[in-house]
């Protein structure tokens, strides 16, 4: 079996920066997350919501217009685009400047949707976290692949990885298949489960932290918030991607002595990060 570098406290704070007392928001990154659809604004709220809570300076919800305000209300420290489309995103334009993007949560997979994530991705030049559906219109338009900036983070769950490199019938085959993946797209491939496993080419990383209360809707959804705001705040993407999985891991490893493993909730991902961080110091 393949040979990997854990991630624990001693791998994370070799790269951790802690907040400079003269910082403010305008140097802390802005995060753009786009996303939601007709009834899965949650995930682009609980998106947002990590995003923030992992130090981002500035957030950005690109929503369709029936989440404008849904996100409005329920975070009000985020700011908020809208799509053209009330129901679904249909064509993805701005003209802010973010430090980085992450795309997918509650997106859906309408035809426009489809081409809309498409063209954007053709265009892109920002770093990038890509997740859920986005995932699912990228193994449905194969293509799209070579158009990817090199260090681009991807987050499947296992069925999303089955989509975007085939079936394999043993954990070997499927390390060697995401390991091949990585290589000729030059992304970084972050394969959620219990453990998390991050692959950076022929480099295997293997996360520390988490528990079964994280097997619950919306827990990767707060992980793509999380790992866009670290990317924001100019870590190096192996870094954001490395340091986002061990904090969202780790809030479950704090929580679930009080929350237990079935009352643990996405949205007890994000109360627990400032503990999560604290424990870094």
């Amino acid at each position: 079996m393949f040979q990997a570098i854990l991630i624990d406290k001693i791998e994370i704070l070799k790269y951790y920066k802690t907040i400079a007392v003269t910082t403010h928001k305008g140097i802390q990154g802005h995060a753009l997350l786009i996303g939601g659809s007709f009834g899965k604004i949650g995930a682009m709220c609980l998106s947002s919501k990590g995003a923030l809570k992992a130090g981002c300076g500035l957030v950005t919800a690109y929503v369709p217009r029936c989440g404008y305000e849904i996100v409005q209300v329920a975070i009000p420290e985020v700011m908020v685009l809208t799509d053209e489309k009330k129901k679904c995103i249909s064509d993805i334009h701005f003209e802010m400047q973010p430090n980085a993007i992450g795309i997918g949560p509650g997106i859906g997979q309408e035809e426009k949707t489809q081409l809309a994530v498409c063209n954007f991705i053709k265009d892109n030049y920002f770093p990038l976290v890509i997740d859920a559906d986005a995932l699912n219109i990228l193994s449905q338009n194969p293509s799209v692949l070579k158009y990817l900036k090199p260090k681009t983070i991807l987050t499947p769950h296992p069925k999303e990885l089955e989509r975007l490199i085939g079936k394999w019938n043993s954990e070997e085959e499927k390390f060697e298949k995401t390991i091949s993946f990585s290589k000729k797209y030059k992304v970084i491939v972050v394969m959620k489960g219990a453990p998390t496993h991050i692959i950076d080419g022929a480099t295997i990383y293997k996360n520390t932290t988490g528990n079964p209360a994280l097997a619950t809707a919306g827990s990767g959804d707060v992980l793509t918030g999380i790992i866009t705001s670290l990317l924001a705040q100019s870590y190096e993407p192996i870094e954001a991607a490395k340091l986002g999985v061990y904090l969202h891991g780790l809030t479950a490893d704090i929580a679930v002595s009080q929350t237990g493993f079935q009352s643990f909730i996405a949205s007890d991902i994000i109360a627990y990060l400032g503990k999560a961080f604290l424990s870094l110091k």
